[in-house]
């Protein structure tokens, strides 16, 4: 006895618009081969008769049409809030035609002459954002400023997308802002830059982005642009042929590679020296790359999300970065929150580091007092979430009971011992004060003796003697600048690329596991 058929899923619709029947035609035939229903239109008002009759899953339209253009296509179905999703043809070198429509929310774009095959593909990505199952979100989740973003806010694509929002640790205001809007620009494959101060954790929402997005399934590839030697870069980006520099030995991918199908986060982006930028700036308008050493270009599908501390319109405007690069990485820009801007955000993100530290130590997790949680909120935090998580691993590591104990002998002593005594100083005991004596008394110079000291013995090993120094001097900086990189480096008179090198170099172990070379966590 024959078992029933289940009703096979009905094949997906797709709507092409564009005015040459040639092209209408091949794109018509190679969708049609891929399993999906089509319809076709030539002109803008022919395609919105199209829209008023039915429903689809993905509209593919030229930007150049008889009676109008495709933009205004999109600018229609998000304005009746439908749920197809527009892919815009351009011709080859308008990057600002597809900068505005990604803008304006087109899913994708793509350049004419079209490649068939990225074809495809986009086609595919799209039909499966539109299809993706929805999670609904948390309505505190969701609570945001506008109407737009509350329907941002309002699904996310799979239960990864909400453990990476919950990654996000607090519900104050401007955090909400910013999973909400992470929620809504997920759904695309507009260019993401995230900006923000040094520790505010700038790679964890690049990293919901992914995560709240179609391509969740795919790989993340993390890279810290500041940390690759010049020379490198375009390996490291772009891959190499066996033998096309000393020491390949064998074909390798570069990291365009292996994002397919997935994210590519370029942390740091402003790091990046202008010769590689405008490599780079080719590599996205193009969606391909060419391996050193070969003489092919491949497509590669991968969706960039970028991340800065830097003011990158003031880098622009001191010719150190590409406005045309910056523009098309600026498309869409998520700002992360400094922490004294949220700082009722401290008790819950002290809770969540305090149980990972906890965790990864194999420790009971320590009691969150509030006198700890008063003297935090007190604390400049100039170095954000990653000082504060520097903070707690220290107090852990040097706890000998039941209440942690804060150890804040690093940078801005006099700072926080006097913001922690505000709360109960008399207002003749709030008036500046330029002195510290215990630190003048422990620096004053020892009284000369009357006898020429003996010059100390020439080292056996110089190469090791001066590492030594360096290695305390590093080792101090980072210590009284928070672990903070960026501000130990600034300190030192150094760039972040120096100081990265030389903690690699001298194997300098920070409180986050990192002893610098693995720096696609950065500053």
């Amino acid at each position: 006895m024959s078992t029933p058929l289940s009703s096979a899923p009905r094949p997906a619709q797709i709507l092409v618009i564009d005015d040459e029947p040639d092209l209408r035609t091949l794109y018509e035939l190679t969708l049609l081969r891929e399993g999906y229903h089509v319809e076709a239109a030539g002109s803008v008002s022919e395609a919105w008769q199209h829209l008023e009759a039915a429903r689809f899953d993905a509209v593919i339209t030229d930007m150049r049409l008889p009676d109008g253009q495709g933009m205004e296509i999109i600018h229609r179905i998000q304005k009746n809030q439908r749920s197809e999703r527009c892919v815009v043809m351009t011709a080859y070198g308008s990057a600002e035609n597809a900068v505005e429509a990604l803008k304006a929310g087109a899913f994708d774009y793509l350049t004419k002459p079209v490649d068939l095959k990225q074809f495809r593909a986009v086609v595919a990505s799209a039909v499966q954002a539109t299809r993706a199952p929805v999670v609904q979100v948390k309505p505190e989740k969701a609570a945001v400023a506008s109407t737009s973003e509350r329907a941002g806010a309002a699904s996310i694509t799979g239960s990864s997308g909400i453990a990476a929002l919950d990654r996000l640790v607090g519900e104050s205001d401007p955090m909400r802002l910013v999973k909400s809007r992470i929620a809504k620009v997920a759904r695309g494959m507009a260019p993401v830059l995230v900006r923000g101060e040094s520790g505010t954790g700038k790679e964890l929402v690049a990293r919901a982005v992914h995560a709240c997005s179609q391509r969740s399934d795919g790989p993340f590839v993390a890279v810290n642009c500041g940390a690759i030697p010049e020379n490198l870069l375009e390996a490291e980006f772009f891959g190499a042929k066996k033998g096309s520099y000393t020491g390949s030995s064998q074909d390798r991918d570069g990291y365009f590679q292996a994002a397919r199908s997935g994210t590519l986060f370029l942390d740091e982006i402003g790091d990046l020296p202008l010769a590689m930028q405008s490599k780079l700036l080719r590599a996205i308008q193009e969606r391909s790359v060419r391996s050193i050493g070969s003489t092919q270009e491949e497509a590669v599908d991968v969706r960039i999300v970028s991340a800065t501390h830097k003011d990158l319109h003031a880098e622009v405007q001191a010719g150190r970065f590409r406005q045309d690069l910056f523009y098309r990485l600026n498309v869409i820009e998520i700002a992360v929150p400094a922490l004294r801007d949220r700082r009722e955000d401290l008790p819950a993100l002290c809770a969540a580091l305090l149980a990972r530290i906890a965790q990864d130590g194999g420790l009971p997790v320590p009691h969150l007092s509030a006198e700890l949680l008063r003297r935090l909120a007190l604390h400049p935090l100039d170095g954000n979430v990653r000082e504060l998580e520097n903070l707690l691993h220290r107090a852990v590591a040097l706890n000998d009971g039941d209440e942690l104990h804060l150890d804040l002998m690093g940078g801005n002593v006099a700072t926080t011992m006097a913001a922690a005594d505000m709360a109960s100083a008399t207002p003749a005991q709030l008036a500046p004060r330029n002195d510290a004596p215990v630190a003048v008394a422990e620096l004053k110079p020892a009284p000369v003796a009357e006898f020429k000291p003996t010059p100390p013995p020439l080292p056996s090993d110089l190469q090791a003697y001066l590492d030594q120094q360096e290695r305390e001097i590093l080792v101090r900086a980072l210590h009284e600048s928070g672990f903070n990189r960026t501000a130990a480096a600034a300190r030192l008179g150094m760039s972040l690329r120096q100081i990265r090198y030389r903690i690699a170099r001298l194997g300098i172990t920070t409180p986050n596991g990192d002893d610098g070379a693995s720096s696609h966590v950065d500053d």
